[in-house]
């Protein structure tokens, strides 16, 4: 695991601490960005390769996005290493001996993310008593079967679609990352009329500039299986995804997938952010001079969190969606409004946005240095 860390400034982090358990094979970080609001929420990650640099830019989103939906919460990340795709057994015996070293971090509630899922957050919740996205069966709202971070990307979309004189009915839409946010934001776009013109998981893509059969991609997930097993559509290998013509890319899987490199490769209108960390800032601002609207991941995939939020607070899944679509199209329309009236990219905008909140919470904190 990389620990090379040169990061922080006044927000944070404001605790970084790693877990090693060589006799099980279980390491893994935590960051706390800043608790300033209240206990921060974010997810467990778990993959083969990570890094310290990786998970605090993780919890700084985090912490940008929770101040900017406005809920009483922080915002960390805590990385696991491992394949997420191995034996239940081994997985969870990790996620518990994880989370029985974070029992007194009290500080930090922990929610799914990338290789983790509702099971996982009940073994979390076995062992500490503080996780969200639980299953229903422990009184959770399972925000990833429900679709809420999807949900939310969608709702951003719509706000945002005007702005660049797009309808969505019969709008093109390419997806990097045909998994728990990918899937379900095609299913709310479709429902409004768009067409799903190319999707791709870790298998590789599948593109059609006619419509992909959705019915059919959504049921190669539910069995397990990849979209590259469509039998109708042209196969796309690498990152070709990055080439498809279209009106809506979503980047919905790894951090910084477009970068500096690939990004004139782009050939869209309007780029959503379903992923944390997905475009590098060079990138976005190279977006911006092209005049392609990227809505910014804390922005535009904050769903997930509201979700986890409301759940906390024992709230209807019905309250949590309402809550979603109201906080994220406010976002938006206040990102977008306050661009176009300072000359400025939608990211800063949003990051003065929640930045600001951030720190008129750290005001009314005993150990703020304002």
């Amino acid at each position: 695991m990389d620990l090379t860390y040169t990061g922080g400034d006044h927000l944070g982090p404001t605790r970084i601490i790693q877990v090693r358990e060589p006799g099980i094979g279980l390491e893994g970080l935590l960051v706390i960005d800043n608790v300033a609001a209240g206990p921060a929420i974010g997810g467990l990650r778990m993959a083969a390769d990570v890094s310290l640099a990786e998970c605090a830019r993780l919890a700084r989103a985090m912490t940008l996005k929770n101040a900017a939906a406005s809920l009483a919460h922080g915002g960390a990340k805590s990385v696991l290493v491992g394949d997420p795709k191995m034996p239940a057994a081994n997985k969870e015996r990790l996620i518990r001996g994880f989370a029985t070293a974070l029992r007194d971090c009290r500080d930090y509630i922990v929610g799914p993310d990338m290789g983790t899922d509702e099971n996982c957050m009940a073994w979390v919740q076995d062992e500490t008593g503080r996780a969200v996205g639980l299953p229903a069966e422990l009184g959770g709202i399972p925000l990833d079967q429900l679709g809420a971070t999807g949900w939310g990307l969608f709702q951003a979309i719509r706000e945002a679609a005007a702005d660049c004189e797009l309808d969505l009915d019969g709008a093109r839409v390419a997806i990097q990352g045909f998994g728990a946010v990918g899937r379900h934001a095609a299913r709310f776009l479709a429902a409004e009329g768009a067409r799903i013109v190319a999707v791709s998981d870790s298998q590789g893509g599948i593109a059609d500039p006619a419509g992909l059969d959705l019915e059919h991609l959504l049921a190669l997930k539910r069995d397990g299986r990849s979209v590259t097993e469509m039998t109708r559509g042209t196969r796309l290998s690498g990152d070709a995804i990055i080439d498809v013509e279209c009106d809506i890319w979503i980047p919905a899987a790894r951090p910084d997938v477009i970068d500096e490199h690939n990004v004139d490769r782009l050939r869209t209108r309007l780029l959503a952010e379903g992923a944390n960390i997905p475009v590098t800032d060079a990138a976005e601002a190279r977006l911006h001079e092209r005049g392609i609207l990227a809505l910014p991941d804390f922005i535009a995939n904050a769903g997930g969190v509201i979700c986890a939020a409301m759940e906390y607070r024992h709230l209807s899944q019905s309250a949590a969606f309402d809550a979603i679509r109201d906080k994220i199209r406010s976002n938006v329309r206040t990102m977008l409004d306050s661009a176009g009236s300072a000359g400025i990219s939608p990211r800063q905008a949003a990051l003065r946005l929640a930045a600001t909140r951030v720190e008129r919470a750290m005001r009314l904190k005993r150990w703020s240095l304002y």
